[in-house]
């Protein structure tokens, strides 16, 4: 078995392509069992955010994530525009980068806190749907443990900024004050309920809420002081608006071209800012070509976050040899794991001649009490681990070092030949 990685993040694809590859939550069942059932395809997890869609994967050895990369995106013939932004790491590249993934290194905003908890939910999700197994389990559980350590360890989430936060401060750059200006939060998830949070404290009065569910709107809407808009009737409210931030789930789009040239006219032609955080995208592309009307995607962020970056480059550096230093561990482990099958046999096989000599031995001991039958067991079997002791010792470390000479040595020894 073997441990892969393939996806695309904001480094190797444009927001355009990423929202093509997205698995929405809906979907996101189906797509785990169509993994399950690929072959040379034993556990699975997908990771589908508005930065990054990835698949870890345990592997048959002898299967080669380049052959089943394109159905495992759905990509077919047609797609080379979407198979030219995959990447795959495998073994401990693959460990690393999902370290660095976990740590919020690999974020399109270093120290970001968003990503773990993503990560955390895709691995609930990929568990209760029964796609993880022993082999991936404790290889994310352990991601897990090293975005922690990498949390109290260095400063990395001290001058982080959020994805929502950037969104912020580009509308603040916008309009230089926000105080007085009406900003409409198209859905209510987690990054809408973040986003309310930076608004309230860059002093934004008027906030606004529009989901599909309108429960979730009024829990937001209360949590912030904001007011809730129909969803229904949200044509007739974003006149009024003059900055909307939209994260909705949605797979396709909630504002287009035509909705948003009536806006405009409507508005006098007053200008309007657009800021959509969304994969897949809220908002038409084409909206931005109507004039007064501004679009930002996720991508356009990247000139806010560039900002932060030479204060976290220290804190970064620090984060990247913990998880150095933690990769080399876990890929000790998982090549000593090769070694499993053969102690296995050599423990089984050791134990025959134990239980073989034992029961040889019990004409000529006679009849022994209870105490004397454990004195024997406890005897006979310590003696046994004391000779396995330093064969398993060398067999895990033959493994990791894959010194395949070493390994063909100990099985002739100990006769473990036609064993696997």
């Amino acid at each position: 078995m073997k441990f892969a990685i393939t996806g695309l993040n904001h480094k190797t694809a444009p927001v355009e392509v990423r929202e093509r590859a997205a698995v929405s939550d809906a979907a996101l069942p189906e797509r785990l069992r169509a993994l399950r059932n690929m072959p040379g395809v034993h556990e699975g997890l997908i990771l589908s955010t508005c930065n990054r869609v990835e698949l870890a994967l345990a592997l048959e050895d002898s299967q080669d994530p380049t052959d089943i990369t394109p159905s495992l995106f759905g990509i077919d013939g047609r797609d080379n525009d979407l198979r030219s932004h995959v990447y795959i790491h495998q073994g401990a590249d693959a460990v690393r980068h999902l370290f660095r993934v976990a740590a919020s290194l690999d974020s399109l905003v270093v120290g970001e806190p968003q990503i773990l908890g993503q990560l955390k939910d895709a691995y609930s999700r990929a568990k209760e749907l029964h796609a993880l197994g022993p082999f991936l389990d404790p290889i994310l559980t352990r991601a897990f443990s090293v975005a922690k350590r990498v949390r109290s360890e260095t400063d990395i989430g001290e001058s982080a900024v959020s994805v929502s936060y950037a969104a912020v401060e580009l509308a603040r750059e916008i309009f230089g004050d926000l105080k007085g200006k009406k900003v409409l939060l198209l859905g209510a998830g987690k990054m809408s309920a973040l986003t309310a949070k930076h608004l309230r404290r860059s002093g934004t009065a008027e906030i606004y809420v529009a989901n599909r569910t309108p429960g979730r709107a009024f829990e937001l809407a209360n949590e912030f002081g904001g007011s809730v808009l129909d969803w229904m009737t949200l044509e007739k409210s974003l006149p009024a608006m003059d900055i909307v931030i939209a994260s909705t789930g949605a797979t396709s789009f909630v504002i287009t071209e035509a909705l948003m040239r009536q806006v405009i006219a409507a508005r006098r032609q007053k200008p309007m800012f657009l800021i959509d955080i969304a994969v897949p995208r809220n908002i038409e592309p084409a909206v931005n070509g109507i004039d007064n009307v501004f679009l930002y995607d996720i991508d356009d962020l990247q000139q806010v976050v560039d900002r932060n970056l030479v204060a976290r480059q220290s804190a970064a550096q620090d984060a990247q040899r913990i998880v150095e230093e933690e990769v080399e561990k876990l890929d000790l482990r998982l090549k000593s794991r090769g070694a499993a099958p053969w102690i296995v046999a050599l423990q089984g096989q050791l134990e025959e001649y134990r239980a073989f000599e034992v029961e040889r031995q019990r004409t000529k001991l006679g009849t022994l009490s209870p105490q004397q039958e454990d004195a024997l067991e406890a005897i006979t079997r310590g003696l046994v681990n004391k000779i396995a002791h330093g064969a398993i010792a060398e067999l895990r470390r033959s493994a990791a070092e894959n010194d395949q000479a070493a390994l063909d040595q100990i099985k002739r020894i100990f006769k473990l030949g036609g064993r696997s």
